[in-house]
């Protein structure tokens, strides 16, 4: 998920009884963000990003080290505090530890849940687990959880501003994202104002605790059903290939932005791939969205190039590769690409690969 939805889980979990301690809010939000860090590898090569990315600090050996590590900085930063203010009374250990573990787990919880997937296992195995539930950004999320955050820290005119631009940001987004309908527009702007109005009333300022705990099982029942109804998508489309003479190697049901009556499925059988558009308003609940996609990978040029070091992060990541050679006078280009990402351009998401008569890299 992106970093606004971890932000706001960590900031709405120190909203509650249990995170509401001297460096609770920082503990969790922090932790909520910590495995990300794998994202400063964009900086020196994006095929590398690709190939680390929900990897090593998303893995099951991240999730015991990275907690304690977190729980041991901030105690010792509580031990200064407490010298420094004699009357402080110091957090526990234990507390601070077990907000630590909730927060950074709560990281690969939430990247499992959208298409693009996580390494559990890490760094013993590689194995990808995707949950194609919820899109990477979702506006309701952000909404539900949001909630809690902007009422707990916008009591200065700095902190009310941030919110109004990141509002002003979010809402510039949601509205102008191609293809969100109409309604999904409106609604969003009335949670946003909804959020403003209940600032300025202030009745729930008291209630803070209450209210994050009741977003955060509100949030919680509304991920369980994304999940149940991307299972649902998941069963009719299979139903629809098999009908429609297709056999289904390979099913991704893909949500889209903003709209959870909707889902975007690639289905992959043994030479392509179809796009097709599944809606439970409509009065057809399945159509196919543009032409068949050849997976090209019955050349022995596809096998060479994706094996080869230099598209090493793309091959890692890469859950729907497609390929297309172009013969060479002395040899083959060869362009592989993702089909989550079919419109990547420049050099993240693809990759292209030289290959001589004899099937290795030039």
């Amino acid at each position: 998920m992106d970093p606004l939805t971890h932000t706001v889980v960590g900031a709405s979990l120190a909203q509650t009884r249990f995170g509401r301690v001297p460096l609770g809010t920082a503990t969790l939000v922090v932790g909520a963000n910590l495995p990300d860090i794998d994202a400063a590898t964009y900086f020196i090569s994006s095929d590398l990003s690709l190939g680390v990315r929900r990897g090593w600090t998303h893995g099951v050996l991240a999730m015991i080290l990275f907690p304690a590590f977190l729980g041991w900085v901030m105690h010792r930063i509580d031990l200064f505090r407490c010298q420094r203010n004699s009357s402080a009374t110091p957090v526990r250990l234990g507390r601070l530890m077990a907000l630590s573990y909730i927060a950074v787990l709560s990281h690969p919880a939430l990247d499992w849940l959208n298409t693009y997937g996580v390494r559990l296992l890490m760094p013993f195995d590689g194995t990808w687990f995707y949950g194609d539930s919820l899109f990477i950004i979702d506006p309701w999320v952000w909404l539900l959880l949001g909630t809690t955050a902007v009422l707990a820290h916008s009591g200065s005119r700095l902190h009310a501003a941030g919110w109004i631009s990141l509002g002003a940001i979010t809402t510039a987004l949601v509205t102008g994202f191609p293809g969100i309908p109409g309604p999904t527009r409106v609604l969003w702007c009335l949670g946003v104002a909804t959020i403003a109005g209940l600032r300025t009333w202030g009745g729930l300022q008291s209630r803070l605790h209450r209210l994050a705990t009741t977003c955060l099982v509100l949030a919680g029942i509304y991920v369980v059903a994304m999940a149940g109804s991307s299972k649902l998508a998941h069963s009719q489309v299979t139903k629809w290939a098999r009908d429609n003479g297709l056999e289904p190697q390979n099913i991704m049901v893909g949500p889209m932005p903003a709209d959870p009556f909707r889902r975007s499925v690639l289905v992959a059988d043994e030479q392509h791939y179809h796009r097709v558009l599944l809606d439970w308003r409509a009065s057809e609940l399945i159509v196919p969205v543009g032409p068949q996609t050849p997976i090209g990978d019955d050349h022995a040029a596809a096998g060479a190039a994706l094996s080869d070091s230099s598209v090493w992060g793309l091959a890692t990541w890469t859950r729907f590769p497609a390929f297309e050679i172009e013969p060479l006078d002395n040899g083959y280009r060869v362009t592989i690409t993702d089909m989550r990402t079919p419109a990547a351009e420049g050099r993240f998401g693809r990759g292209v690969v030289t290959l001589g008569p004899d099937l290795q890299p030039r």
